[in-house]
């Protein structure tokens, strides 16, 4: 599974870097980015769903 973070849609709620932040993370300027290559590990699998369903914005997005 692949995440990525729609920086258009993205409004700094951090929601999914309290949902998940071994995946998500807070940029300079307040607005959600991936950590690494977005690559999603097997054991962050359910987290990172939780992170997305949680996006005020649906921006977080997940492929697999």
């Amino acid at each position: 599974m692949k995440a990525r973070i729609d920086a258009i849609k993205c409004q700094g709620y951090g929601t999914c870097v309290d949902r998940c932040p071994e995946l998500f993370e807070l940029d300079e300027w307040g607005f959600a980015a991936v950590i690494g290559d977005g690559d999603v590990p097997e054991a962050l699998e359910e987290a990172a769903r939780s992170a997305q369903r949680a996006c005020p914005e649906d921006a977080v997005h997940l492929a697999t």
